[in-house]
């Protein structure tokens, strides 16, 4: 089940081996991104999440949104 975290909440999880997955499309992806990221866009994290990331970690995923 989704929650909303803090950033201060995702600097734990990630020291606590969580995975990062940032969702934007490919031109967001290639003008920024946060260092460390696994980049599995939203319209194919269904299809690729098998593939590129590890079940047994929990998974924090992130976009820009500029509205």
């Amino acid at each position: 089940m989704p929650t909303e975290v803090d950033r201060h909440q995702v600097q734990e999880l990630l020291a606590k081996g969580a995975q990062l997955v940032d969702v934007m499309g490919a031109s967001e992806w290639d003008e920024s991104h946060i260092a460390g990221a696994v980049h599995v866009p939203l319209k194919e994290l269904s299809e690729l999440a098998a593939e590129r990331l590890d079940a047994g970690r929990p998974v924090i995923t992130y976009c820009y949104d500029s509205l």
